[in-house]
C-alpha cells in the first residue's frame, strides 16, 4: 500500500499551495492525504499578551477549513488533519519520515523564477530521509500542464515533461526510481540531464579543443545511456530523453525548470560537522527552479 502524502500547513499562500499540490499527488498515487498543522507553544507568561488562546483556536479553525474545501476540489482523495505542538522543523521532519512524501510551501521571489526556501524548509530537506516536495505559491494545476491549441494554460492538456538531474557517475537507484515513477504517474516524458566539467583549458581562457570536447561528450552520454540502461527496461513506457551537456548541474536543470511538470534530484545522506546538509546542487536547484521541486535522500 502506498504511503500518506504528508503537507504542512500553516495557512499561508504557500502552504495552500503544497496543499493543492498534495491533493493532485495522491490522487495520482491513489493514497491519503494529511495536512500536519504545528502549533509552537508559547510561554504561558506571555500567552496573555500574545493572543495564545485566539491564536490556538485559529490554528484549528483553518487547517480543518482548508480540508473541507480539499474534499471538495478532489473527492477521490481522502483528507485528514493532525495538529501537532513543538519546533515546526522538526515536527515535520518526524512527520515525514512516517511518510511515502512531505510536501512543503515556499514563497515565491518577487517576478523571478525560483524559490524562497526558509529555514524551516531547508532544515526538513536537510533532515529527512523520505522524499521533500517544494511547491511555489502560486503554483496552480495548469502550470504542470502544456498549453492547449490556442496558448491558454490548461490542466486538460497532457503533463509537461519531468526534469531528473541525475549524477550519471555514480547513479542512486532510489533518485532515478522516483522519477521514472513520477514520469509514470503523468504519463509524460522524463528528461535526464547530467553535466560534465569543462576541460581545464576553459579555466585559463585558452583556446578550445574541439576533438577533445567531442570525445569529451560522446564519453559522458555513454555513461548516462548506460545509467539509465536498466531503467528504460524497467519503465518501458515512459519515453526517455537523454542530455549531455558541458557546465555546472544547476544551471542546466534550472535552464530546463519552466517546461517541466515537476523537478527531481538528490540529496546524499551525510554527516559533517556542521550537520547535516542539502548539497550545493540541490540547494541551487530549490532557490531558482520554476517548476515543484522534488528532494530525494540516498545514502
Amino acid at each position: 500500500m502506498t504511503r500518506t502524502v504528508v503537507a504542512g500547513f500553516d495557512g499561508s499562500p504557500e502552504s495552500r499551495a503544497a496543499a493543492e499540490w498534495a491533493a493532485r499527488e495522491a490522487e495520482l498515487l491513489g493514497t491519503e492525504l494529511k495536512l500536519v498543522s504545528v502549533w509552537q507553544p508559547v510561554p504561558l507568561a506571555y500567552a496573555p499578551f500574545l493572543g495564545a488562546e485566539t491564536q490556538q483556536h485559529e490554528m484549528v479553525r483553518v487547517p480543518r477549513e482548508a480540508a473541507e474545501g480539499l474534499r471538495l476540489r478532489h473527492p477521490g482523495v481522502s483528507v485528514n488533519v493532525e495538529q501537532l505542538s513543538g519546533r515546526p522543523s522538526e515536527v515535520l521532519a518526524a512527520a515525514a519520515d512516517e511518510a511515502g512524501m512531505l510536501v512543503l510551501g515556499s514563497r515565491g521571489l518577487s517576478g523571478l523564477s525560483g524559490f524562497l526556501v526558509g529555514s524551516v524548509g531547508q532544515a526538513v530537506v536537510a533532515h529527512t530521509r523520505r522524499p521533500v516536495v517544494l511547491v511555489r505559491a502560486g503554483e496552480q494545476a495548469a502550470d504542470e500542464h502544456a498549453q492547449d491549441p490556442s496558448g491558454v494554460p490548461s490542466a486538460a492538456t497532457p503533463y509537461r515533461p519531468v526534469v531528473l538531474g541525475l549524477d550519471a557517475e555514480r547513479p542512486n537507484g532510489a533518485v532515478i526510481e522516483f522519477a521514472f515513477e513520477a514520469a509514470a504517474r503523468r504519463d509524460t516524458a522524463l528528461h535526464v540531464i547530467h553535466s560534465w566539467p569543462l576541460p581545464p583549458y576553459a579555466a585559463y581562457g585558452l583556446p578550445e579543443d574541439p576533438e577533445l570536447n567531442t570525445q569529451l561528450a560522446e564519453d559522458d552520454a555513454a555513461v548516462l545511456a548506460e545509467a539509465l540502461r536498466s531503467w528504460r527496461q524497467k519503465f518501458p513506457s515512459v519515453e526517455v530523453r537523454e542530455e549531455s551537456l558541458p557546465g555546472k548541474p544547476a544551471d542546466h536543470v534550472v535552464g530546463a525548470s519552466p517546461d517541466a511538470s515537476l523537478v527531481v534530484v538528490g540529496r546524499r545522506i551525510r554527516s559533517s560537522p556542521l550537520g547535516p546538509r542539502i548539497g550545493p546542487v540541490t540547494h541551487a536547484v530549490l532557490h531558482h527552479a520554476a517548476a515543484p521541486v522534488a528532494v530525494v535522500p540516498h545514502d
